[in-house]
């Protein structure tokens, strides 16, 4: 090693000044594989750029968030909806002055291990590997992080900091119940504390989540024309935005008004939970991360007068959006898709290219149908929409590489 490399990190410190029940970056409970750090950059930016920088990232432009890319090029993706996460995290992070290197690489981190075409995806994934512990999305960004992803020659995955991945196990809170595969290997080699709750930086991290797919969703919605603005005007949440907005813009057209109200509704969100998190830490008066970790409750939540309203926009999504007629006809073509790759791969690895036939023999998979399954999963996980439909034709349509 160099006398350079060996040199203290030059830069490991963050640009504003953080609470004291922030994570700090010159504080990391460090990496699974040990590492020199970076002279320019804290530990929590250098996560966030790995992630960034890494194939499953860039895979995310062609992954649905709720409609296939194939329908309009102004719906979101799951990569437009991960940088929408992203956004309002860096936001939030900076109002309850928390560290926003650590809060944003978990924001950008969460949807990795997402399947193609969305949730409807990951169900019939999840049918599919039934027999051999099951699929969750969740779990799989977990996989991707620390096994998948395969770029360095000394280990897999990215070799991200603690706090990352505890962020990204547990953003929702304490994980319960048995391990899945991911969270189950890690915790073998590192203890990530699966009973306790997450980071702050976590925490906000999972909200911004909410805010943003709730708010792209009704937009989304709109434009598809799978609802009306005077059907939104029955929820409570947008009944008052919307007065608002027409009370400030009379005149106003149609196509202002939906963005003005989405804007709105993402500034009344984030303002409810800035202001209720702020209460939560007034009466906890955390001094570190570990009193965060260790509350027993979530600090970073909707008031409950708010969490009525995103209920209740929430069930009108499930019902107007996710159960529309549409969705259901894509899920049937969906489940054809994914059911067949699984069959076939799983029936058969050396349908596989090479290089997957590669772990599955390298995993002991070729004699052991529970490890080729699952690697199998990896495999469809991996793909984007336009990808699994490819290999979906490659592989059953007769004429395919004989026209």
């Amino acid at each position: 090693m160099s006398a350079e490399s060996q040199q203290q990190p030059a830069y490991n410190y963050c640009a504003l000044p953080l609470a004291a029940y922030a994570c700090r970056p010159d504080q990391t409970q460090g990496r699974v594989h040990e590492e020199p750090e970076s002279r320019y950059r804290t530990s929590f930016q250098r996560d966030r750029d790995r992630i960034i920088h890494a194939s499953a990232f860039r895979r995310l432009k062609y992954k649905t968030q709720v409609f296939v890319y194939h329908e309009g090029d102004h719906y979101r993706t799951r990569l437009t909806h991960t940088l929408e996460v992203a956004q309002v995290t860096r936001t939030l992070a900076r109002a309850l002055m928390i560290n926003e290197d650590l809060a944003e690489g978990i924001a950008l981190a969460h949807d990795l291990g997402h399947t193609p075409f969305a949730h409807i995806g990951e169900i019939h994934l999840n049918e599919c590997m039934s027999p051999y512990g099951g699929f969750d999305h969740n779990d799989q960004s977990l996989r991707v992080l620390t096994t998948l992803e395969r770029t360095y020659p000394k280990w897999d995955g990215l070799n991200l900091s603690w706090e990352v991945l505890e962020g990204v196990l547990k953003h929702n809170g304490p994980v319960e119940g048995e391990l899945q595969v991911a969270a189950k290997e890690l915790q073998s080699k590192v203890d990530l504390r699966i009973g306790t709750h997450a980071s702050l930086e976590a925490q906000v991290a999972a909200l911004s989540d909410d805010i943003a797919y709730n708010n792209h969703d009704v937009e989304d919605g709109l434009r598809a024309h799978l609802f009306t603005i005077e059907e939104l005007e029955e929820l409570s949440l947008l009944r008052d935005v919307l007065k608002e907005v027409r009370t400030e813009y009379p005149d106003i057209s149609k196509r202002h008004l939906v963005a003005e109200m989405v804007r709105e509704m993402i500034g009344a969100m984030a303002d409810d939970v800035y202001g209720e998190s702020q209460k939560n830490l007034k009466d906890l008066n955390p001094q570190s991360p570990e009193d965060i970790r260790m509350a027993g409750r979530q600090i970073v939540t909707f008031s409950a007068g708010m969490k009525v309203k995103v209920d209740e926009l929430r069930s009108f999504l499930f019902t107007r959006m996710y159960k529309h007629f549409e969705m259901e006809r894509l899920s049937l073509k969906v489940e054809r898709i994914v059911t067949d790759l699984f069959t076939a791969f799983t029936k058969n690895y050396k349908l596989l290219p090479d290089n997957w036939q590669r772990r599955v023999e390298d995993a002991g998979g070729a004699k052991d149908e529970a490890i080729r399954a699952r690697i199998v999963a990896d495999y469809i996980a991996g793909m984007t929409d336009r990808y699994a439909i490819r290999e979906h034709e490659r592989l059953f349509d007769l004429y395919w590489d004989l026209r």
